[in-house]
């Protein structure tokens, strides 16, 4: 369960409102995020494992406060970015992966053996020796996953993990996605893909415009987005 709580975000730099003060709930299985850009999605989906931290409010995960219990949260949100390039640090996706275990898996022998059951499950197990940079743009999106999925989170944030993807490797990942046995919250602008959530949050201006449906949510998108558009042409 994730729980916003009067939650809001201001710049420090300029006083810009980020985030209105949201309250909400989430516990459905999969949850999608949508909104232009700049409308508060990647602020709002990094208050949940503590990226960022509400300026007012709080944020609660599985009843822990991300302020106060920011490194227990952390344990439990594993969090997926556009660019694999963000979280991809070792020369090598095993010892990638195995960095991601250091913590909790001490002896080295074992956290090796872990790793390449993870890199097995998402399908690069026959990489796990090549060096990072030369993989294709789908495999480091997968390769980052598999270091997030191997410390077991019980919920996954995804800030537009196919953004960068082609059509191929983006409907992979989406389909590894939609299979995880885990909470997914995922920002994307993929509306086939916001459409297959539970839930869909709408957000515009910094504010949840609409928080419901994800069928009513993606009509209301592009209904707004159609409108601004046919705006700015009049113009």
């Amino acid at each position: 369960m994730i729980e916003f709580r009067n939650a809001s975000v201001v710049a420090a730099s300029s006083d810009a409102v980020l985030l209105a003060p949201t309250t909400l709930a989430l516990s459905e299985r999969r949850v999608s995020v949508i909104g232009a850009n700049g409308s508060g999605k990647s602020t709002l989906v990094r208050l949940v494992n503590g990226l960022a931290m509400p300026t007012t409010g709080s944020v609660l995960v599985n009843g822990r406060d991300t302020r106060r219990q920011a490194s227990s949260v952390r344990h439990d949100v594993g969090f997926l970015f556009t660019d694999p390039s963000s979280q991809l640090i070792m020369p090598t996706a095993i010892e990638d992966v195995a960095l991601s275990l250091r913590r909790t898996i001490r002896d080295k022998g074992a956290r090796t053996t872990a790793a390449l059951t993870a890199l097995d499950e998402i399908g690069l197990a026959g990489h796990s020796h090549v060096s990072v940079h030369s993989l294709s743009g789908g495999q480091r999106q997968l390769l980052a996953l598999a270091g997030v999925l191997a410390v077991n989170p019980s919920i996954l944030v995804a800030d537009e993990p196919t953004t960068l993807l082609d059509l191929r490797w983006r409907a992979h990942v989406d389909a590894l996605l939609d299979a995880l046995p885990v909470q997914v919250i995922e920002v994307t602008h993929d509306l086939d893909a916001a459409e297959r959530a539970d839930r869909t949050l709408f957000l515009d201006g910094g504010k949840v415009v609409f928080d419901g449906k994800p069928s009513r949510a993606v009509a209301l998108y592009r209904d707004l987005m159609s409108s601004r558009a046919e705006g700015r042409a009049d113009a």
